[in-house]
């Protein structure tokens, strides 16, 4: 397996090419601001072919480079159809303006293809076989994205801005809900074997078992001493 990151952008998102190994086809996950650059560098080192963009959600810091990074290989995207809205509209989705020399470097809109998610859906693309997991409360239709253990690593759960190292999304935008976003820890994330290693949006790569001890927000839906309500800033667009 094969799977390379690196975070682009104002925002610093984490941007994931993934395949089963270097010189075969690929998915790419969460090409945000200023990724694409990065992913066609990313293509040429490890000699990957792309047939599929994943998104987990549809805030611009993670759909910024779509359009390009779509058109450029002739490959569809795929959102939940509750924050497809967002590509071609990203200030709404955000309840503000998010400053005119950004946008003025941005490319909003869909690109030609685009495909819906759909929670408990399996997809087989580029040899690897991704669980769809609808996962609101940072955004109405934000997902994760997981892969099943394979012979040389551990199962790997793509947490968008569900979960983080020691934090969760923010629920302050709109579309955010924080009901919603522990509903979702609990029956998204505490199910995981502690052994999964967690690729979130943001920020550094943890792993259940260590969010399961450590992470207020997650100890708080397992009943555990956490308290969701004064834990660590949630972070995130």
């Amino acid at each position: 397996m094969l799977i390379a990151g690196f975070p682009a952008g104002a925002w610093g998102t984490n941007c994931y090419l993934v395949a089963p190994a270097a010189g075969e086809e690929c998915v790419i996950i969460d090409p945000g601001h200023q990724a694409a650059q990065g992913v066609e560098e990313t293509l040429k080192k490890h000699r990957l072919k792309p047939v599929a963009v994943m998104l987990t959600h549809g805030h611009i810091d993670h759909v910024a480079s779509v359009v390009p990074v779509c058109g450029a290989h002739d490959v569809p995207a795929w959102i939940h159809p509750s924050d497809r809205y967002m590509m071609s509209d990203p200030a709404k989705a955000l309840g503000r303006s998010i400053g005119t020399q950004l946008m003025g470097e941005l490319t909003v809109g869909e690109p030609d293809d685009v495909h819906e998610l759909a929670d408990g859906a399996s997809l087989k693309l580029a040899g690897l076989e991704l669980t769809v997991s609808h996962a609101p409360g940072h955004t109405k239709g934000s997902v994760t994205f997981s892969l099943p253990e394979a012979a040389d690593i551990p199962p790997v759960f793509f947490s968008g801005d569900l979960l983080f190292a020691g934090s969760i999304g923010r629920t302050d935008l709109p579309g955010g809900d924080m009901a919603e976003m522990l509903d979702s820890l609990a029956r998204v994330c505490l199910p995981l074997d502690d052994s999964t290693v967690v690729l979130s949006g943001h920020g550094p790569q943890t792993t259940i078992g260590r969010e399961r001890a450590t992470n207020p927000y997650l100890r708080e839906v397992a009943g555990g001493q956490g308290d969701g309500t004064t834990a660590a800033p949630r972070r995130g667009m």
